[in-house]
């Protein structure tokens, strides 16, 4: 990389890319080597619901702790850290289901691990990336989690086939140490940050220690702004986790599709989110850098297009009754809302550069408290519809389950209309 003679800020970039791509790798991997395992031996539905579930428990209660820790000890030293655990947890913890203990609390420990990444991130780009790069510095990071999921999605169970679900720990687990070595040679703070209070506090000096004890704890919790961006996190996550974790039962009760009859084609949706985000990112600097349209109205407009044709795209889903119909309105929906990254995801650094992993951290809690829900309630629904004896191939019992997240996506585009701001708020 150091022979290339690129900028360095895109070097960072690069790396945090494939540190998004790969922790997503093992994400979607546990759930594919645990199901695997625990199918073979007949684990029923509410025990690898228990394992599955936990790893967000962890992730939840780690968001504000990893955007504190990365602003007070460093984005880099905080992600290195990071990676080497959950990397380590793979590399140690043998996958037998039937050894719960062992399993919950390894992860949970991986998925406070993990819950450190997108604060660590977040901090460490408010360090690097100049205003006019940010929409598209942050919208290549965040699609290599989209990239991840699609490569685990493919490649993965062939694997399991071949060797085993174990060697999917393996894999992972080297794929974290590789990252770790790559980031240890080529990353490093920068001389000149582009926010002073965005870089690594030393323990030491007392005007440092006296700016942490000053983190405008109180006027963030109270600011309109980072609340309309916690709305849209939430809403955000919110569709991707019902669709992620419900979609392939849609396409095996609802449409009566094997999943393995569609090939390639269930990766479509993460692919075509992978291709949106990186579309958000370069029309924002280009509307932002050619002064079309300034910080605020750039955001609101992506953010706005986004969540509004996703939520058009869930409604119209339930409709179609073949699997190239759900496939396009999965991909349209998952597609704008990676497009609307560009306007709430990048709106942390814009409100706040020297607090980005902080307030990424609190954004980041609703997120993920917003999985734990939409998962639980869609649950819910269809286990209401079947004690109602509507079926769950009469797509009657689905609509609930993709408008829900229809109607939070034009909600929280409203909000984010209203409240949300493109200028520096905190200092």
């Amino acid at each position: 990389m150091e022979g290339m003679k690129f900028p360095k800020r895109y070097v960072i970039v690069v790396l945090t890319f494939l540190c998004t791509n790969v922790f997503y790798i093992e994400r979607m991997g546990f759930s594919v080597a645990y199901t695997a395992a625990a199918n073979s031996i007949g684990i029923n539905q509410s025990s690898k619901g228990l394992i599955l579930s936990t790893f967000y428990y962890g992730y939840v209660l780690s968001q504000i702790p990893g955007g504190w820790a990365a602003q007070r000890f460093g984005g880099r030293r905080i992600l290195l850290l990071s990676f080497l655990t959950w990397s380590s947890i793979c590399a140690l913890v043998p996958l037998n289901p039937n050894k719960v203990v062992v399993l919950v609390i390894s992860r949970l420990l991986v998925g406070a691990a993990q819950g450190f990444i997108f604060p660590s991130i977040h901090t460490i780009l408010a360090q690097w990336i100049p205003p006019h790069e940010r929409s598209r510095s942050v919208s290549l990071t965040t699609s290599g989690m989209y990239l991840g999921a699609a490569a685990a999605m493919l490649l993965l169970p062939g694997l399991i086939k071949l060797q085993g679900p174990q060697s999917i720990f393996y894999v992972e687990a080297a794929l974290g140490f590789t990252w770790c070595i790559l980031w240890l040679k080529f990353a490093s703070d920068p001389s000149n940050s582009y926010h002073p209070k965005a870089t690594a506090l030393p323990i030491k000096e007392k005007g440092n220690l006296q700016h942490l004890s000053k983190i405008p704890w109180t006027r963030m919790m109270c600011s309109l702004p980072v609340w309309a961006i916690v709305v849209n996190n939430f809403t955000f996550h919110y569709a991707l986790y019902v669709l992620m974790n419900w979609l392939p039962t849609y396409f095996e009760l609802g449409l009566q599709l094997s999943l393995q009859e569609m090939g390639s084609s269930k990766m479509l949706p993460y692919l075509n989110m992978f291709i949106f985000s990186n579309v958000g990112g370069v029309v924002a600097d280009h509307l932002i850098t050619r002064r079309i349209l300034s910080v605020t109205k750039t955001r609101k407009l992506l953010n706005t297009v986004g969540f509004v044709v996703s939520a058009f795209a869930l409604f119209c889903l339930p409709l179609f009754k073949t699997s190239a119909g759900t496939v396009l309105c999965s991909s349209v929906s998952l597609g704008f809302l990676a497009l609307g990254r560009a306007g709430f995801a990048v709106n942390h650094l814009d409100i706040a550069p020297g607090y980005a992993g902080i307030v990424m951290g609190v954004s980041n809690t609703a997120g993920t408290l917003a999985g734990i829900i939409g998962v639980g309630i869609t649950g819910r629904i269809l286990e209401i519809a079947n004690i109602n004896d509507r079926h769950l191939s009469s797509p009657e019992s689905w609509k609930p389950v993709f408008f829900i997240p229809g109607y939070l996506c034009i909600f929280s585009s409203v909000i984010f209309l209203m409240f949300s701001r493109g200028e520096r708020i905190f200092d």
